[in-house]
């Protein structure tokens, strides 16, 4: 896009960072760790007075891995999962985060994923049984290979509607927020 795209001003004036991590703090999970990579200083400012806790991955450039693995590292002990969300996603739903949660509780499978009526989707809950294959992903990859390896250790939830547009254009950035930002 030529600029830092988790700064681009959403509806309300408030850069796409701020608006995504606010939605995944309304989840109410027990801690919200922020992975920063290009401008992390500029990005990480966008999050002021926010109670979550930034990790700064130098690597950034080497691919979408770096950050899953900092993210990971980043992690306090004794958690049962987490859940990984994308900050270039600015409308998670924080009710669709919890009912991740309510089944990851009730099925006990150690990957949940929604499932829109356009496919799965983000964001995802990986237990912390998983964490050693996720810091085994490199390269421009997320968790994806991990889910698809074993479909018996996924629960799947699904979700009345289509998956949230991730903004990796200025066309995504016009779709999502309209005419209300010029």
């Amino acid at each position: 896009m030529g600029r830092q795209k988790l700064l681009l001003q959403m509806e309300g004036g408030q850069p796409l960072i701020r608006l995504s991590v606010e939605r995944v703090l309304a989840a109410g999970l027990d801690e919200t760790i922020v992975v920063l990579g290009r401008e992390a200083e500029a990005v990480g400012g966008a999050l002021g007075g926010l109670p979550v806790r930034t990790v700064v991955n130098a690597r950034y450039a080497e691919g979408q891995s770096t950050s899953l693995h900092a993210g990971l590292d980043a992690l306090s002990g004794g958690i049962d999962a987490a859940v990984i969300a994308l900050g270039d996603q600015p409308l998670p739903d924080p009710g669709l985060i919890q009912r991740l949660v309510a089944l990851f509780r009730e099925t006990h499978r150690p990957i949940v994923v929604p499932r829109y009526l356009d496919g799965r989707g983000n964001p995802v809950l990986f237990a912390a049984s998983l964490f050693e294959e996720l810091r085994a992903v490199t390269g421009d990859r997320g968790g994806r290979a991990v889910i698809a390896r074993d479909a018996q250790r996924v629960a799947e939830l699904p979700v009345d509607r289509r998956m949230p547009p991730d903004i990796d254009t200025w066309d995504d950035y016009r779709t999502v927020v309209g005419d209300a930002i010029q």
